[in-house]
């Protein structure tokens, strides 16, 4: 995916384990996710408490995972994480 293209839309998360999410995009892309290397930094660093982490929900607005927090991640990002 490059700029010119419009942005994934994600039309699932489901908690698998861990730091792990298995995501499933509009296109009909899906696979799992280990984001336990990307909780750093002072918004992401509360989602280290599993409890915290497994309160995420997808936005559809914002089209992407978004958590109470304040937290999100870029859509794009987790797209190409799917692959």
């Amino acid at each position: 995916m490059n700029a010119t293209e419009i942005t994934p839309k994600l039309e699932s998360a489901e908690y698998v384990g861990g730091y792990r999410l298995r995501l499933t995009f509009e296109d009909g892309r899906a696979g799992e996710i280990d984001l336990e290397d990307e909780l750093w930094g002072e918004v992401f660093e509360p989602l280290r408490d599993l409890e915290q982490f497994k309160m995420f929900r997808v936005d559809d607005e914002l089209q992407t995972i978004v958590w109470p927090t304040g937290a999100d991640l870029a859509p794009e990002f987790l797209y190409e994480a799917c692959a």
